[in-house]
């Protein structure tokens, strides 16, 4: 077979049926819902989220294929609105298909509203592949009708699995006598890929110009030619070094923080997504011990979407060292969950007549607005008036953390709330 019209190896040992598929026990082990759907013939749309090399495109086709039921693919890199209009009304000539969409997460908007109404009917099954969190790239109308489940990296154990079936299994890697030595580097570089490392044995046998082949960590890592992997954008190590940099920032230590942003930069991610995250952090982790942060990273990013990189670094390295020797608090993070916690268990209590509008005459008639105490026709600004509907009467979501500025504002509290809420 010559090498010019060979398929890549990770295409060639790219599994057809469910019991040759390798890792994601979770979804596809005994008993799991992706193997008791194809076991009883009812597939249903759903969005499989993980990081590349995961098994997410072979999982699709694997479905489709068992389910017994056609299978139309496109990838959002290359297909719009038009093109997912002639895959719904080829699903409906075909029968209900499964329509593979890769990428899901880079159709537009309206790309993903072209979708809807066919998901809803029933005209396609789709199945949606993503590295990036649905909640936060697919429309909630359409991940509402999709069931999301993640697929994790594969451990090495699945990679050595997998890569001495390809040794057993493929005519190029027998006919070049291949034999893994040493298998450290490859698994290490692989991140949990399966497809980057069928990708680093092929290179490391076309390198190998005649006679048999042994795997060595050397020779992997002259093929991959760095010491290491330092970043991937959409593999692992985004997940890994971005976590590892939100860890440092929260746990207060500038040196492991700039590092870490150092790591991500040497790595090519966004700069705008580094500096969103240090939004998030200014709000979530050092909220109202500091709330001059959150204003301060809004600005960090304002400055690198304008003056761009390398000169971003800077203004990013300042941020970064910033919110990490910044007092920290979540108090405000715990209050939302708390209250969405309520929202969740008490549902949609009624708001009190004192607090509604009242814009026409009917209105307040029924009661709207009345008895409403406007509080700056108080002395002190404060008319003591509750707002909270009754039944959730001294429920208190808002706890000051122990930090110096929020002591402030609990002795404020507790000098209007204290009896109430128990400041």
């Amino acid at each position: 077979m010559h090498s010019h019209n060979r398929k890549p190896l990770a295409e060639r040992m790219r599994p057809q049926r469910l019991e040759d598929f390798v890792g994601q026990s979770h979804l596809i082990g005994p008993d799991q819902v992706l193997r008791r759907m194809t076991e009883n013939g009812q597939l249903f749309s759903l969005i499989l989220w993980g990081p590349p090399g995961s098994g997410k495109t072979s999982l699709a086709r694997i479905l489709a294929v068992e389910g017994k039921r056609p299978l139309l693919s496109l990838s959002a890199v290359h297909s719009g609105v038009r093109e997912v209009r002639q895959a719904i009304e080829q699903s409906k000539r075909l029968g209900q298909a499964v329509l593979f969409l890769d990428e899901l997460h880079r159709f537009s908007k309206s790309q993903q509203d072209a979708l809807l109404p066919a998901v809803e009917r029933g005209d396609v099954i789709l199945i949606g592949a993503t590295t990036e969190n649905p909640s936060l790239e697919i429309i909630s109308p359409l991940l509402s009708r999709c069931q999301v489940y993640a697929l994790h990296p594969l451990e090495s154990d699945d990679l050595l699995l997998l890569l001495h079936r390809a040794l057993e299994r493929d005519e190029w890697l027998r006919s070049r006598q291949v034999t893994v030595v040493q298998s450290d580097a490859l698994l290490r570089l692989s991140g949990g890929d399966a497809r980057r490392m069928f990708n680093l044995v092929e290179q490391a046998v076309n390198t190998t110009p005649s006679g048999p082949v042994r795997l060595t960590d050397d020779l992997v890592m002259r093929v991959a030619q760095r010491r290491i992997a330092l970043h991937d954008k959409d593999g692992e190590q985004h997940y890994q070094l971005i976590s590892a940099f939100i860890k440092s920032v929260r746990g207060s230590d500038p040196n492991a923080a700039v590092y870490w942003l150092a790591r991500l930069i040497a790595g090519g991610e966004d700069p705008l997504f580094i500096c969103r995250r240090m939004i998030v952090l200014a709000a979530e982790d050092v909220g109202l011990a500091n709330p001059a942060a959150l204003p301060a990273a809004t600005a960090c990013y304002q400055a690198v979407e304008r003056i761009g990189m390398p000169e971003g670094r800077i203004v990013m390295a300042e941020m970064a060292v910033y919110l990490a020797c910044s007092a920290k608090s979540n108090s405000c993070y715990k209050a939302i969950q708390d209250a969405l916690a309520e929202v969740d268990l008490s549902g949609a209590l009624p708001v009190p007549l004192h607090l509604r509008n009242a814009p026409t005459p009917l209105m307040k008639e029924w009661g709207y607005g009345s008895n409403y105490q406007y509080d700056h026709d108080v002395p002190g600004h404060f008319a003591g008036q509750e707002f909270l509907p009754p039944e959730l009467h001294g429920r208190r979501f808002y706890d000051p953390a122990s930090n110096e500025r929020e002591q402030r504002l609990r002795q404020f509290l507790r000098e209007r709330w204290g009896e109430i809420y128990g400041y």
